[in-house]
């Protein structure tokens, strides 16, 4: 006879391990696990709203393969919307600079046919001017080929001069991003060197 299960029931998300950047193709797999997420956190914290942002959110988009994904949480309700999120299973950031717990990152694996495919959630409030800029540059990436190969560039030229590690290679792309929501042309030239390479 089966006897009902005992105890903690497992997680749905896996460990993390950090990796320095590295540019790689465009992951079939992104999709399913930006849904897959995206089912769990609705019906954890149905009140929130996730949105699939990145390289991996553009199809045919080089990137570093994480899927990254916003969980929009209506204000006064970031402690749920963060309690949600770690009772996957979604794990504290322990690399690079982490981001504050008034705006924290989570990070996790989910497990699509048989791989884990990383994952970071950025829980981010829904009056948050972030939230427009995140779709706004990802729906530019989708709309205009050339900026996302441009974009593309951008980031194999940093990993070539050995801008891999956090948080340099972040604010390193931060340049190129902030230049494109701001309308005028992105950045050509790059460091030469990595500052602090945090791991």
């Amino acid at each position: 006879m089966l006897r009902p299960m005992t105890g903690t029931p497992p997680r749905a998300i896996g460990a993390y391990r950090y990796t320095p950047a590295e540019l790689l193709p465009s992951d079939p797999r992104a999709p399913r696990a930006a849904a897959t997420v995206r089912d769990l956190l609705a019906r954890r914290f149905p009140a929130g709203v996730v949105d699939h942002i990145g390289s991996t959110a553009v199809t045919g988009c080089p990137g570093k393969g994480i899927v990254d994904l916003m969980l929009i949480y209506p204000q006064g309700s970031l402690a749920q919307a963060r309690d949600a999120v770690d009772s996957l299973g979604f794990q504290p950031q322990t690399f690079g600079d982490p981001f504050p717990e008034e705006r924290p990152m989570r990070v996790g694996t989910v497990d699509i046919s048989g791989r884990a495919v990383r994952v970071h959630v950025h829980v981010i409030a829904d009056s948050s001017p972030e939230v427009a800029a995140l779709r706004s540059f990802r729906d530019r990436l989708r709309a205009d080929p050339v900026l996302c190969a441009a974009y593309s560039d951008y980031k194999r030229r940093l990993i070539s001069a050995g801008i891999t590690g956090s948080p340099d290679y972040s604010e390193s792309k931060g340049a190129f991003i902030r230049a494109v929501l701001s309308g005028v042309d992105p950045p050509t030239a790059i460091p030469t060197a990595p500052r602090t390479q945090k791991g």
